[in-house]
């Protein structure tokens, strides 16, 4: 008996029954010898079986059974996964649609994502790769190494590897098709076209393959998911009825920020800050689309814009991919190769109407009109400044347009010269993005000029306005404000042979090394760097080149037919960055060596133990390093005035978002880890396999930052970290914090990876099933500052703003029966505590600071196929089929979404698809 399936996906089997033999259409050729291949995880050429490493296999048929539309969809929902970037991030942010995976909850920076075996340049300055990148149609596999694997492979393996296997021999031509829909509306509705073909001589020395796709997908509004739809979001709890507030005092009508004195004219004693509504002043209510803050007080009576009203959750995007692979023989044993993968994603994502402070000077129409009458003399005689905290809602939502473009270039040689197996190759790969505003950013001037000629009043509500819509647009911005890009150039080159014999085989050795070259720059454009854009902060302009380099040997040893031992060691070495706008070089060079011991025993065919023991080491990334301070948008959530540090003018009126720094840090030191597996895998009968496999990763010196609840807190423990800001629009000076790179101190990440599989064979067709998922065990790290007071996010919201769950896991069980399939999938993760959140309850009109319990979620999905010919394969199935809402969530981190996080359930409910494949 050989091991089968892992998380839904087949493992290769040892090929030496009779059963194997023929299922490979190879039972009248038992004397051909063997083919050898290269399993993720060893850089030594075997047999492909179970070896000593976890390694996931995820077959073409698996993927499809899954019904994921996207690598992200695909990779995100496996069990071992969390902790990764999801694409809804972009409503509010510059991610651009970056999708990202990430491997027990260590990190995307930790996950190694690989391109048939090679590395693909990644999204920023550190190591996380879009996932965007990577041509679905053109994979043939997925191979998931949860294990430790920076000896072979790199530093940033930490976590484990995920390696994208595309296809090298295609002999017809397929031509697929995809619509997938919500049942509630079009909205979100999202299609592909797939045609893949390929091409062999009659002497089959020349293969080529070719796959293009094209994706869209539309966008969902908040207001069309009764989840998501407001800022201001009722709920019950306890008994009490409470509202979470999460409005924004940028309002239309706006509010009035209003500065005094302490003492008339003397700044040395201080000053207070008062804030109100004009508009609810006269009228006794709140403009429409505003309601009464939660947070106002004795000094602050604001109305708070319902920003989520004008949110998209989920982006619009266009995706086109090309993946194309020439191989030639050059002799017998030598291939010559060239494959390239180009992706463009073309992503808008959509948010409330703008923020625009403006100056509201003293006397002015504005000033006698809507502030003087709400003050008293007193208070008039103190005055400082006046500001209008003003929403563009007129322009319309935010929309920035996106546009990634990946490109990825290998050519090489691979084959067998003497004993040796080698593979050599030079890569070129390119992340670029263009980041494009295309509709509500006022022009400088022109807004200036209409509020000055009260075309817009910015103390009366929503369409008081005297603009016309070609007026509106004239005043709008609209083009690029920053290029972006990330360019990996390489060279690398490995071998394996044989050694000498020992009592289970021949002994193999391997070793190889590569070259990488980093370049990550950022330019500005001239409208976004010239003050044209109205309260707008120039994006950081970046020139920074790094060099890493690396060596490895690996010699497998198997010492009996049962026992086989495997050790690894390499030598990283990462380069100073070079600052080109600086002249400078920045950081240290650094370097390490680090090793990984592994071992199986397989007493039997059908039962196995496997473990390793490894170290791993990070360089942190080049902004990690030498960043400068640059402004990086608000804080998530609104806090009140950090007055305990005394200057009450950098003061905003109540409880606000405050803007924030990102700035890097010199003096930061390479992250360590030591990470061992210990597992198991069994077979004890042909209907049943299972296995487990414990995993854990220690980690020192490792790279974050402090979060903006620890800051404001304790803002003295914390005083470094806070500066200030001014603002562009009104020349105004606020507390400000830093998101400052430091090494923390430690982390500790253990669990288990389990499944089981069944397999019935009835009279009337095959049932398998297979229950697989990852049960956390300790998901710690030490609190920022410290290295000894440990703290965790197990079920919990922690304070570094995310959930690690205890339980992840997929069900998955497929009927086959003559030309039909049917398949049932359950994904299952358990609930957790939720973010803290200050709410007001309504019994009796009071804030609290409460945690929900957010329930756990369960969704079924369903797939049937019918292979109408051996041309024609039909596949529909239904996502969500109990069309389960997202639960609620208080938290407000990781865009711009209210009510629910993005990150751990799909807003889409239930969702219809269905795909043909025909193949000629």
């Amino acid at each position: 008996m050989a091991f089968q399936e892992k998380i839904g996906a087949r493992s290769v089997r040892l090929a030496m029954s009779a059963l194997a033999l023929i299922a490979t259409g190879h039972a009248a050729a038992q004397e051909a010898p063997m083919q050898r291949v290269e399993i993720t995880g060893s850089a030594i050429k075997r047999i492909a079986v179970e070896g000593a490493l976890p390694v996931q296999r995820l077959s073409a048929e698996t993927i499809a059974k899954t019904g994921a539309g996207t690598v992200a969809d695909l990779i995100q929902a496996l069990p071992a996964m969390q902790g990764f970037t999801v694409d809804a991030v972009a409503a509010g942010s510059n991610s651009g649609g970056n999708v990202s995976a990430s491997i027990h909850n260590i990190g995307e920076a930790y996950t190694l994502v690989l391109l048939n075996g090679r590395r693909v340049a990644p999204q920023g300055s550190g190591s996380a790769v879009n996932l965007n990148a990577i041509p679905m149609s053109a994979v043939e596999r997925v191979e998931i190494l949860t294990d430790g694997a920076s000896a072979l492979y790199g530093s940033d393996a930490i976590a484990g590897v995920i390696n994208f296997i595309l296809k090298d021999s295609v002999k017809a031509t397929t031509v697929e098709a995809n619509m997938t829909q919500p049942f509630d509306s079009s909205s979100g509705r999202q299609s592909y076209f797939n045609l893949t073909s390929g091409w062999t001589d009659e002497a089959g020395r020349i293969k080529l393959v070719g796959s293009y796709r094209h994706d869209e997908r539309k966008a969902v509004k908040a207001t069309e998911r009764e989840f998501a739809k407001t800022s201001y979001l009722p709920f019950s709890h306890n008994g009490h009825n409470y509202v979470m507030d999460r409005t924004s005092s940028s309002a239309i009508a706006a509010n009035a920020s209003v500065k005094m004195y302490k003492v008339a004219g003397d700044e040395a004693k201080g000053f207070e800050t008062i804030g109100f509504n004009p508009y609810l002043k006269t009228s006794g209510k709140c403009a429409p689309l505003n309601f009464a803050q939660a947070t106002n007080d004795a000094t602050t009576q604001n109305c708070g814009f319902d920003s989520s009203s004008m949110v998209e959750i989920v982006p619009e995007n266009k995706r086109d991919s090309f993946f194309g692979k020439a191989t030639i023989k050059l002799n017998d044993n030598i291939n010559l190769f060239a494959e390239t993968a180009l992706s463009r994603l073309d992503l808008t994502a959509r948010i409330a109407a703008n923020t625009a402070p403006i100056t509201i000077d003293q006397g002015s129409s504005y000033y006698n009109q809507y502030v003087k009458p709400y003050l008293t003399a007193d208070q008039e005689s103190r005055l400082y400044s006046v500001n209008a905290l003003y929403r563009t809602y007129d322009f319309g939502s935010r929309a920035s347009n996106t546009i990634t473009d990946s490109t990825h270039f290998v050519t090489g040689l691979e084959g067998d010269l003497g004993a040796w197996s080698f593979n050599t190759g030079l890569t070129w790969s390119r992340n670029k993005i263009d980041e494009r505003y295309t509709d509500g950013y006022a022009l400088n001037q022109q807004f200036r000029d209409m509020v000055a000629n009260r075309t817009i009043n910015p103390f009366e509500p929503i369409g008081s306005t005297t603009a016309s819509a070609q007026q509106l647009s004239d005043a709008t911005f609209r083009g690029s404000i920053r290029e972006a890009s990330t360019t990996l150039k390489g060279i690398d080159a490995r071998g394996s042979r044989e050694l000498f014999a020992l009592p289970g085989g021949a002994a193999q050795i391997a070793v190889g090394g590569d070259f990488r070259n980093y370049h990550y720059e950022q330019t500005p454009s001239v409208a976004a760097s010239n003050g044209s854009i109205y309260n707008f902060n120039t994006p950081a302009q970046y020139d920074m080149d790094r060099d890493t380099y690396g060596v490895f040997t690996e010699v497998a040893a198997p010492l009996s037919k049962s026992v086989e031992l495997t050790a690894a060691v390499r030598y990283d070495g990462y380069s100073a960055i070079d600052d080109g706008l600086k002249n400078a070089t920045i950081g240290k060079r650094e370097h390490a060596t680090t090793y990984k011991l592994s071992a199986r025993w397989q007493p039997t065919t059908g039962f196995l133990v496997r473990g390793s023991y490894g170290t791993g080491f990070k360089a942190p990334s080049m902004l990690d390093i030498a960043q400068p301070q640059v402004t990086a948008g608000f804080t998530a959530s609104s806090y009140s005035c950090p007055s305990v540090l005394g200057n009450n003018s950098l003061c905003r009126p109540g409880k606000t978002q405050y803007n924030v720094y990102s700035v890097g840090n010199p003096e930061l030191k390479p992250e360590e880890s030591k990470q061992f597996t210990i597992g198991f895998r069994a077979e004890p009968t042909n209907a049943f396999s299972f296995g487990a496999d414990l995993w854990d990763v220690k980690m020192t010196d490792a790279v974050s930052s402090v979060s903006e609840q620890l800051i404001f807190a304790d803002p003295v423990k914390w005083r470094d970290l806070i500066t200030t800001y001014t603002e562009p629009a009104t020349g105004s000076t606020y507390w400000a914090i830093k998101s400052l790179s430091i090494n923390i101190g430690k982390t500790h990440n253990q669990g288990i990876d389990w499944d089981f599989t069944a397999r019935h064979k009835f009279a009337f067709g095959n049932l398998t099933s297979n229950l697989a998922g990852t049960y956390l065990i300790k998901s710690d790290y030490t609190e920022p500052g410290t290295s000894d007071k440990w703290t965790n996010d197990m079920n919990f919201f922690g304070s570094d703003n995310k959930v690690a769950f205890r339980h992840v896991v997929r069900w998955t069980t497929t009927l086959e029966t003559g030309a039909f399939s049917n398949t049932l999938i359950a994904n299952y993760r358990n609930g957790y505590t939720d973010a803290q959140s200050t709410v007001l309850n309504l019994d009796t009109n009071k804030l609290e600071k409460i945690r929900l319990h957010v329930p756990s979620h369960l969704t079924w999905d369903w797939q049937g196929k019918w292979t109408v010919n051996k041309q024609l394969a039909l596949r529909a199935g239904i996502k969500n089929l109990l069309d389960r809402n997202p639960p609620l969530s208080l938290r407000n981190s990781s865009g711009h979404q209210v009510g629910f996080d993005p990150r751990y359930a799909d807003p889409m409910g239930r969702t219809f698809y269905l795909t043909g494949n025909y193949t000629f």
